[in-house]
């Protein structure tokens, strides 16, 4: 492998080294619709050197410092802006506190996928898209729907606010060290009309402790909320979490709270 980066199995480094996925995945977006654009983990640059025609308004957020000096080197005459920083840490709203349309892209580290997808949803006001590489069973949770055995938390927190579609599988032989798993290109894009109108940290905690026991029906997974013996008559209690579409999950947490349905 040419270059100075040597791959680090604790930052789930696997570069991608086939320009023709790399140019697929770029060339799958409209950039006109976005005013920022992220990109999560550049590496060695693979995407990168294919999002050079908008630089002026793309940033690089990279943790690893050798990657870092990489780039800066690989395109010195370009003037990219890179944050060297933890993209889990990084502080979206403060760093662009009235941006709209964001769009986050990468080929993501299969360690930390999940959790680059979660501090997105958490900042869905600014993202307006997401496009990235995901490990393909994470990117089949991501897209299911309710009623398989896919289907659970990555699926339904992603799908209340974005619409979601596998673009293309990607063989372990386009990435340098090849990883055990295939891997799928995903595109999110968020919802145009978001009326979620119940209240979302309640939402949050409903879908996770769902879903800790899926195969237990949601009245006895949500024991913890002390939910009222009147509510809990509702049929909806006597389903399983896989069973519920987003809506329903919306309409639960309506329920518990004594919302108006």
């Amino acid at each position: 492998m040419q270059g100075d980066v040597n791959p680090k199995k604790f930052l789930g480094q696997h570069f991608l080294i086939d320009d023709n996925i790399s140019k697929k995945i770029v060339d799958n977006i409209n950039f006109k619709k976005f005013k920022k654009v992220i990109e999560i983990g550049p590496g060695k640059g693979a995407l990168t050197k294919h999002l050079l025609h908008i630089k002026d308004i793309l940033t690089l957020i990279e943790v690893d410092n050798e990657s870092v000096v990489f780039l800066k080197n690989e395109f010195i005459n370009e003037k990219l802006d890179i944050i060297e920083n933890d993209f889990l840490k990084f502080d979206i709203q403060s760093a662009y506190p009235s941006e709209e349309n964001i769009l986050i892209i990468g080929n993501f580290p299969y360690n930390i996928s999940s959790q680059i997808l979660f501090k997105s949803i958490d900042n869905y006001k600014s993202v307006k898209a997401i496009i990235g590489m995901f490990q393909k069973e994470v990117a089949e949770r991501i897209i299911s729907k309710n009623n398989s055995k896919q289907y659970g938390i990555l699926s339904v927190k992603t799908q209340l606010f974005y619409d979601t579609k596998i673009l293309f599988d990607v063989s372990p032989n386009v990435f340098f060290p090849k990883p055990k798993v295939n891997s799928a290109v995903i595109s999110l894009t968020r919802k145009e009309n978001i009326n979620i109108d119940c209240d979302l940290e309640l939402l949050d905690r409903i879908i996770k402790l769902s879903f800790q026991h899926r195969r237990k029906k949601i009245k006895n997974s949500l024991k913890k909320l002390d939910i009222e013996k009147n509510i809990l008559e509702d049929s909806i209690f006597e389903s399983r979490p896989e069973q519920l579409t987003i809506e329903e999950f919306v309409k639960l947490t309506k329920k518990i709270s004594s919302e108006t349905i």
